[in-house]
């Protein structure tokens, strides 16, 4: 699948972080939604009947957390891959069909897990 016709929801409540994620997934010619935090991820989820490709979400957002969004998400769109994105990735117990980055992360890993996941998707 090409990346231009992939569609990533970003959810990330600090702002610098979100726009660097941003910037290097719409270089990679996704289209990118993005969200400050778990309510808004689920808002977009349910309003738009676009469809979206792939979820990447940090694991410690205030609230509602990366883990019982992605959970929340799948209620609604259960194929959604979701790609959470942490410090401590290796402790991070990632159910079936979901994935972890740890962060940091360079431009190369994001640009390989997300072309990873999406063609295991798509196949």
């Amino acid at each position: 699948m090409s990346a231009t016709l992939s569609t990533i929801l970003v959810v990330e409540d600090d702002a610098i972080v979100r726009m660097l994620i941003v910037d290097v997934l719409e270089e990679l010619d996704y289209k990118v939604l993005e969200a400050d935090g778990s309510e808004q991820a689920l808002g977009i989820l349910v309003d738009t009947t676009r469809h979206i490709d792939l979820m990447m979400t940090d694991v410690g957002l205030p609230g509602m957390d990366g883990r019982e969004l992605a959970l929340e998400a799948r209620k609604m769109r259960p194929e959604l891959p979701i790609l959470f994105a942490s410090g401590y990735a290796e402790s991070i117990d990632v159910p079936d069909g979901m994935h972890v980055i740890g962060k940091p992360f360079s431009i190369d890993e994001l640009r390989d897990k997300v072309k990873g996941i999406l063609v295991i998707q798509n196949t």
